[in-house]
């Protein structure tokens, strides 16, 4: 390539509210080990699950904004509350006046296109956090793709704060799990596909094939995602060409780095370790 063919290259951003997107970026490594990435936690201000939409948007907003001073041309929005409460804004008002080259891509629409493929009574269980639950985002885009199918929500307010507090392999843990897995299976048995539509809840699949029939596929959004992204790639070299390939990973969160390495390497897979931004 000759310098008048020069693109600048950056890393591919990923962002949670905390730890729950590691678990997508660990699939997203896996499928494409190749690119740079960095991860951003704002674990300071997590939980997102119970915030309005206006302060969702305003939170994401600015670690998109950290992203792209970073020099991401993309970011992943690896964070089911932030893709239902915040991407559409993002993407059609703040990115055409703040960076209109980059893009914003989030996990509800990828993992939609594909859940209607595993139901076979077409009723589907999600499960979520209450903000991505109120927001009816899975409902909508489901319905679009698969009208045939109908969505039964279920908001698991608990889950995220056992999680994060690292009480997910306790007993006390089961307690929550079976309650909502109960209600939701009390109200439509005729459930057989249920969606972790919340990145934290791949920590508590083995509690949760416990407790839901057996015939019922669990289906979890980091493979999901990965494919997508790479898919998504493939279809737009504009944009792959923009990415840099060295093979680098490189975590920050806005809280502290020690707590973050601690447990972000449950999600992750792997030991991590972490610097702090301020957004």
């Amino acid at each position: 390539m000759n310098e008048n063919n020069y693109v600048q290259q950056g890393p591919i951003g990923i962002f949670d509210s905390g730890y729950g997107g590691l678990t997508v970026f660990r699939s997203i490594v896996s499928h494409l080990p190749a690119y740079d990435y960095v991860y951003i936690g704002d674990n300071a201000r997590a939980p997102y699950g119970n915030r309005s939409f206006e302060t969702i948007h305003q939170y994401t907003l600015e670690c998109i904004k950290a992203f792209f001073k970073l020099g991401c041309p993309l970011v992943i929005l690896a964070c089911n509350t932030a893709s239902a409460k915040a991407l559409r804004t993002i993407q059609q008002l703040d990115l055409p006046g703040l960076a209109p080259d980059n893009r914003v891509l989030g996990v509800i629409r990828p993992t939609a296109e594909i859940i209607g493929q595993y139901t076979l009574t077409g009723h589907v269980g999600v499960l979520g956090t209450k903000g991505t639950v109120a927001s009816k985002s899975y409902e909508i885009e489901i319905h679009k793709l698969y009208p045939g199918v109908t969505v039964h929500s279920k908001a698991c307010p608990m889950w995220v704060p056992i999680i994060e507090n690292g009480e997910y392999n306790n007993a006390g843990a089961d307690y929550f799990v079976a309650k909502y897995l109960d209600e939701l299976f009390t109200e439509t048995p005729e459930i057989d596909t249920l969606l972790l539509g919340c990145t934290h809840y791949p920590l508590l699949l083995d509690k949760i094939k416990k407790q839901v029939p057996e015939h019922v596929k669990i289906v979890a959004q980091g493979d999901i995602v990965a494919t997508s992204l790479s898919d998504y790639l493939t279809r737009h070299p504009e944009m792959e060409t923009r990415l840099s390939k060295k093979g680098q990973r490189l975590f920050y969160t806005t809280d502290d780095t020690v707590d973050f390495d601690l447990h972000g390497k449950n999600f992750f897979g792997e030991a991590i370790q972490s610097k702090q931004i301020h957004v």
